[in-house]
């Protein structure tokens, strides 16, 4: 629930319920935890524009230039001429409605904003440092994690709204946005909307970033310690109509942060909530509170780890009567837990629904062919709220190229078509930081690279699905690696009474033990070869990104890294320091990187021109590979050391995005 101090913070700015939907009503919302505990009012319907790959048509063809086609940037609705500029149309929708999240790999351009078929755009600005919080909106509203930018800033509109940007090529975006029932009076963002609501932004900001422990009430339980095999009541009440307001799991605090003992009592140990009657949640308590496997540290605007031995829930978790909350442990010793339970009085309506947590785990899921896997299909009325995703990988290399494929109220077709696993969670480019955030985190990435257990999640306020009939998740199983791998799925959802899922009970075998990752071959490495990523840069022509990047497309790449080289533009150049020892006639070798939006590239040795350009696009749609050893030539070379330059000849006419990057693995000097 919002803590007084807010509501009367809003209160005075006059925000209020009642009235239209609004700037100020939707960030009211954002942080009213009663909101999506209740079908919603005014009635909307959640959808998404991406980039997603268009010959994504049809399941009949599940190839990867059919179902399974990968190319998911730089694709839009359309192309327009305005003022004499080209601007490409990232989203085109009829209202009511407001968008409710805005996501970019690699935001670019000027991001436009048109509401209800105005001529001038109601936001006009830099598009990376609007969504990674640099310019009219602060964090946590806007910000950048692991490399994802995203915008959370609600933008309602009453009739139309399109969204553009004049630089599309190769960028990757996606757009959540709710269409409002016709007649629902919304007001539309107007010029200086976002600089006049300020006030009222910095109070959902500093909701968003609130990491309390709540003041718990008279309903505080004792300890309990669970045999092996035994079932707990751990807490229970009859105060209703009511909510749980909070939880707060407690373990023995003589276990050490990081004993392997608390990642199988937390996976083993199962969560069971009633609510009048009706189970709801069954779920394992780590991944319960979306951090599984184990106890990994991280604040998000429902949960909170602050360590490894206290888990906090704030999710409103109303009922009419009862509610019962237990724990059964399917492990092998003794567990030690206390949950500690607050409620508050709650209204019950016809619009009041039951929180759920299902959770499902796969073991050993091939990667080829490729899959859609069914995190949840929902039967009933209800709202989705977030999932949470634990991984475990058994190579170094990417395995979320995987789109999200959301199916509204008996869909044919996914009305949220996604652009990869990690931008549906918030982040980019298969970046391993961890990271925090109110709405996405990723609490756990073991590595080296992305191997081992991953965990990540997602939580959903204005980007909430309502359904009224039913509701079906998938996420593309899109390995870089043919392997085997699993996944653990925890779904949260508010279901009216008597809505269920298709999740399976969980028995004593799914939860006795968490899956290890096989330990990892040695890195492959050239012999003789000069580690490319380990080159001092002496010079380069612009201010583009040059630096180490980790590789691991099944250990072909020296070292398992390159120094990744994102040129611009044909012409842009990069020098490197190339130490050798004895001077004399040494022949050089070259090894670079090949991918999908990579560039013919030229060598030079010491201003010479060395070899023929080399083309370093692959190919092979969206996979990436070695070129092999490319032989320079003999050259006479003095002193300890020259210098290479590459230098960015053209693109590929079939390479994506740019076409202007390239990669550096190595270089022998014989």
């Amino acid at each position: 629930m919002i803590s007084s101090s807010l509501v009367v913070a809003l209160a005075a700015l006059g925000i209020t319920q009642a009235g239209p939907v609004s700037l100020e009503s939707l960030l009211e919302e954002m942080i009213d935890r009663r909101a999506n505990a209740q079908s919603p009012d005014p009635s909307y319907i959640c959808r998404q524009f991406s980039s997603y790959d268009r010959r994504s048509t049809t399941a009949e063809d599940p190839s990867d230039e059919g179902w399974f086609a990968n190319g998911d940037a730089g694709n839009y609705l359309r192309v327009e001429e305005r003022d004499g500029r080209h601007e490409s149309v990232m989203m085109d929708a009829e209202g009511p409605g407001a968008i409710v999240r805005l996501w970019s790999a690699n935001p670019k351009g000027t991001l436009r904003i048109y509401l209800d078929d105005q001529d001038e755009p109601v936001v006009e600005a830099p598009m990376a440092a609007l969504l990674n919080g640099e310019g009219m909106v602060p964090p946590p509203l806007a910000a950048n994690r692991a490399r994802g930018a995203n915008l959370y800033l609600p933008i309602p509109y009453a009739k139309r709204c399109r969204v553009t940007t004049d630089d599309g090529a190769g960028m990757y975006y996606q757009i959540n946005y709710r269409t409002y029932d016709a007649g629902t009076v919304v007001e539309s963002l107007g010029p200086g909307s976002i600089e006049g609501a300020g006030a009222a932004i910095a109070v959902s900001g500093a909701a968003l970033s609130e990491r309390p422990v709540p003041t718990l009430g008279p309903l505080l339980t004792g300890p309990h310690g669970i045999l092996p095999g035994q079932t707990v009541v751990a807490f229970e009440a009859s105060n209703g109509p009511a909510a749980v307001t909070s939880l707060v799991l407690r373990l023995n605090p003589d276990l050490a942060y990081g004993n392997a003992s608390i990642s199988s009592m937390l996976r083993s140990s199962i969560l069971t909530i009633e609510f009048d009657g009706e189970k709801t949640v069954e779920c394992p308590l780590g991944d319960f509170f979306g951090t599984g496997p184990g106890a990994n540290e991280f604040a998000s605007w429902p949960f909170s780890i602050p360590d490894a031995h206290v888990a906090v829930s704030r999710w409103m978790m109303p009922y009419r009567k009862s509610v019962r909350v237990s724990i059964t442990n399917h492990g092998d010793e003794q567990l030690w837990a206390w949950i500690e339970a607050e409620t508050a009085p709650q209204p019950w309506s016809e619009r009041s629904m039951h929180f759920h947590a299902d959770w499902r785990i796969e073991r050993d899921i091939p990667t080829r062919p490729r899959q859609d896997w069914n995190y949840i299909n929902i039967t009933g009325r209800g709202v989705y709220v977030g999932d949470a995703l634990a991984i475990t990988n058994p190579v170094e290399e990417w395995w979320g190229e995987g789109d999200e494929k959301i199916y509204i109220d008996g869909e044919t077709f996914p009305s949220h078509f996604g652009t990869g696993t990690e931008d549906y969670y918030g982040y980019a480019w298969c970046c391993p930081e961890v990271f925090e955030a109110p709405f996405h985190n990723q609490p756990r990435c073991d590595g080296p690279g992305n191997y081992g257990h991953t965990s990540v999640n997602r939580f959903r306020a204005l980007d909430a699905i309502p359904f009224e009939k039913s509701l079906k998740v998938d996420m593309e199983v899109w390995h870089w690696r043919e392997c085997n791998v699993t996944y653990a799925a925890t779904c949260y959802w508010y279901g009216a009474p008597g809505a269920t899922s298709n999740t399976p009970p969980i028995t004593a075998d799914m939860v006795r033990t968490v899956p290890a990752a096989p330990p990892l071959p040695p890195p492959f490495a050239i012999e003789g070869a000069i580690e490319g990523e380990t080159l001092k840069i002496i010079a380069k022509s612009g201010d583009f990104s040059a630096a180490p990047q980790a590789l691991w497309k099944e250990h072909t790449y020296s070292g398992d890294a390159h120094l990744w080289v994102q040129a611009t533009k044909p012409g842009d150049w990069i020098e490197l320091e190339v130490p050798f020892e004895n001077s004399g006639s040494r022949r050089v070798i070259l090894h670079l990187t090949k991918s999908w939006d990579y560039a013919i590239v030229q060598p030079f040795i010491d201003g010479v021109k060395a070899g023929d350009p080399i083309d370093t696009f692959n190919g092979s749609a969206r996979d990436i590979g070695a070129t092999g050893p490319i032989d320079l030539g003999a050259f006479d070379l003095r002193g300890k050391a020259f210098v290479l330059r590459l230098e960015v000849v053209s693109s590929n006419s079939a390479a994506e995005g740019s076409g202007t990057f390239f990669g550096l693995d190595g270089i022998e000097v014989k």
